[in-house]
């Protein structure tokens, strides 16, 4: 185990954040035990599949498969202080495998579905996994045969454990440990643990879009800050049924389910994506939430055909991720029937604001990303005027990880070194007016130079008129060492939008001179990550001398 893992906070943080009740003494386990002792026979998990009947888990079967799935990892010799990593889709078994897995003490690293060999190697490498679980093939990718390839490469790793056909020298969970001798011979039963929510318990990396990704290392206590948090800041109740389009390995989804369990309620997953199979899935679960990046809920509105769908239990529809662009804010008022509400968050962070309050403008979300949830202080920092310039994004609060380690260097950054405990977000907001922010861009994102152009307002603009599909602004150099922005769009009508009818537009809207783009490029769509923010890196990358980059490829209409 990696020295970077043993990290634990200091004792006054720990004093002050039980004392400001944002930690606590148990954990996720302590959760699952109430709710199989109160409730065993309500609904914890209902997934869906693309290949099958969806399967309902109640809590009395989520708490014995966790006693299973830890049974047969102990088999294999997991013990506390070990890494289990993962790469599994949205599948019940993959949840019940991270608390499985949480019951041992071992410390969970959930791996996106989506990252390749090559980084795959680097994570695995600097964890110091003993045990990688994956799936043969998923969505067209041989995941088996790419984990055979690298794994002589990595010698801590002592178990292979792979979903579906694998070869000969893979280990099958047949079923995912049931059906197999392993549970048999070691049950580990939920009533035995004695829970250290204030030791590293999970490991999420970040994306790396603008930078050298970064594992966020994570206490229970942590997660539970910003769960809490957010689920206070929701008034969720235990009749409550979480929908999050997000994979399990991805921080919304593992916050999705953390809110679900300690709530007592019901979290709603899905292993394969389209809007038509969201819709339904929120129709059949009887969804009292949704929560996902933008695009998805875009996927879902564009699913309904512009008719209003029969979703009788939907009461909240939330964005994260990313700024949520100004139009969608009325789309799911019209088509959804319900206001949509903000949040903002991130690996490092977890949840940080969430949620508009009832005495808000109906189209708040178009003008804020949320308030600080319980527990979390904001800072603004800037040489210049907030209310008129981006300024930079300092969070500090128990949601925050203990600290970051660098996937390629392995440096180690301990958050409550860092200017007293503040952590730079990396991200540009202001000051909604209403005790909140507004995002207005990532630092690596943004245009400018003495004065700095609104990319999320631009954006958003831009996306109300009918000619535009998509769009990202993106900076690039002028003659005189400046900066200038490039509206890089979708067109949605043939012949597509023009520079001049673009900057017109902005400005009959009254937008002011300078925030207007003096570039236009017309792309087939914008490149994104698994979480639906725009690669802007690869954008970039393209524009200069609009170079081969493979994700970015012109429209012919342009």
């Amino acid at each position: 185990m990696p020295t970077s893992l043993m990290i634990r906070p200091s004792e006054a943080a720990s004093r002050n954040f039980r004392a400001a009740g944002v930690w606590r003494d148990g954990g996720l386990i302590s959760d699952l035990r109430r709710w199989r002792g109160e409730k065993p026979d309500a609904l914890a998990i209902n997934a869906y599949r693309a290949d099958g009947e969806p399967v309902r888990i109640s809590y009395d079967r989520y708490a014995r498969n966790v006693e299973r799935f830890a049974g047969a990892l102990y088999e294999l010799g997991v013990r506390p202080g070990q890494v289990v990593a993962c790469q599994l889709p949205n599948w019940w078994q993959a949840q019940v495998l991270l608390l499985a897995a949480t019951r041992l003490g071992t410390v969970v690293a959930p791996i996106m579905t989506t990252i390749r060999p090559r980084e795959l190697e680097r994570m695995l490498d600097r964890l110091g996994a003993s045990v990688f679980v994956t799936v043969d093939e998923w969505a067209g990718f041989a995941h088996a045969a790419a984990l055979r390839e690298i794994a002589a490469r990595l010698p801590q790793l002592r178990h292979r454990v792979v979903i579906g056909s694998p070869a000969a020298d893979e280990i099958e969970f047949g079923s995912f440990f049931e059906q197999t001798p392993w549970e048999q011979h070691h049950p580990v039963a939920l009533d035995d643990m004695a829970e250290d929510p204030d030791q590293v318990a999970m490991v999420l990396f970040t994306s790396g879009t603008t930078g050298e990704p970064k594992g966020a290392l994570h206490t229970q206590n942590t997660c539970y800050s910003a769960a809490s948090g957010a689920s206070d800041a929701m008034e969720v109740t235990r009749q409550d049924a979480f929908f999050a389009p997000h994979s399990l390995m991805h921080v919304l989804g593992q916050f999705c389910s953390q809110i679900s369990l300690l709530a007592g309620g019901c979290v709603v997953l899905l292993d394969s994506w389209s809007g038509e199979r969201g819709l339904a899935v929120l129709a059949d679960s009887a969804s009292t939430h949704l929560l996902g990046a933008p695009s998805f809920v875009y996927d879902v509105i564009a699913a309904t055909g512009g008719a209003r769908p029969d979703l009788p239990a939907l009461r909240a529809v939330g964005c994260g991720s990313t700024s949520v662009p100004k139009p969608l804010v009325a789309e799911v008022a019209d088509v959804l029937g319900v206001k949509l509400r903000t949040g903002w968050g991130m690996t490092e962070v977890g949840a940080v604001c969430t949620a508009t309050r009832d005495d808000d403008p109906a189209d708040w979300a178009a003008h804020s990303d949320g308030r600080p949830i319980r527990g979390i202080e904001l800072d603004l920092r800037s040489d210049a005027d907030i209310t008129n310039q981006p300024a930079r994004l300092f969070v500090r609060g128990g949601a925050v990880c203990l600290a970051t380690v660098g996937r390629d260097s392995g440096t180690l950054t301990v958050t409550t070194d860092l200017d007293n405990g503040w952590y730079d977000t990396g991200d540009l907001a202001v000051p909604d007016g209403r005790d909140g922010i507004r995002l207005m861009g990532r630092v690596g994102d943004r245009i400018g130079g003495v004065f700095m152009i609104p990319v999320n307002d631009v954006e958003s603009e831009l996306l109300k008129h009918p000619a535009v599909s998509d769009v990202a602004l993106v900076g690039y150099s002028d003659d005189n060492g400046g900066e200038l922005a490039c509206a890089v769009i979708v067109p949605a009508t043939t012949p597509p939008i023009t520079l001049d009818e673009l900057r017109k537009y902005l400005s009959d809207e009254g937008m002011t001179d300078w925030y207007l783009p003096t570039r236009l490029e017309h792309i087939e769509a914008l490149p994104r990550n698994d979480t639906g923010k725009v690669r802007k890196e690869l954008l970039r990358r393209w524009l200069p001398n609009e170079i081969d980059v493979p994700e970015v490829r012109r429209t012919t209409a342009s």
